[in-house]
């Protein structure tokens, strides 16, 4: 099984990335929210409206 980063052989420490680099640069991605499971569901979408409008109301400014 290839690196999903680099498609370098993996290594099993790193397993199923072939480096430390490669399993940061996937950690990465995941911090900035590169990686996002699209939703259709339009109550999702309203549910995540309402906990954003919420929390804006509760930052101090």
């Amino acid at each position: 099984m290839p690196c999903p980063i680099c498609d370098k052989p993996t290594e099993t420490e790193f397993r199923p990335f072939c480096s430390k680099r490669c399993a940061d640069i996937d950690l990465a991605k995941w911090f900035s929210g590169a990686y996002a499971i699209p939703a259709d569901n339009p109550e999702d979408l309203e549910e995540l409206e309402q906990e954003l409008d919420a929390a804006q109301r509760q930052k101090p400014h």
